[in-house]
């Protein structure tokens, strides 16, 4: 029997895979977590995370990564201060010239 781990407050650990790459194209970091999906206000921490790669590198790594999943409040507010702050972006994206 799988265990419910959308339950709010509720602490797990998965296994997870990061894909780092450090190039005169591209500086990046994507983590994918198995079996889970990540919802606003939910906190993510890799357990034993790793650091930087070489200039000219791109590796990937297998870690853990301990979940808390959001209650509905801290969902909620995730979800409004996701929306404050892309309204932000329309104010200084769309100004016009003076």
């Amino acid at each position: 029997m799988r265990a419910n781990i959308d339950q709010p407050g509720r602490t797990f650990i998965a296994p997870c895979r990061i894909d780092m790459e450090q190039t005169n194209d591209s500086l990046r970091a994507y983590v994918e977590i198995d079996g889970v999906d990540i919802g606003p206000g939910d906190r993510v921490t890799i357990i034993d995370a790793p650091g930087l790669v070489a200039f000219g590198e791109q590796r990937e790594f297998t870690r853990m990564a301990r979940i808390v999943k959001a209650t509905w409040l801290e969902r909620l507010m995730a979800k409004i201060e996701g929306y404050r702050e892309l309204t932000e972006l329309y104010e200084v994206g769309f100004e016009g010239r003076g």
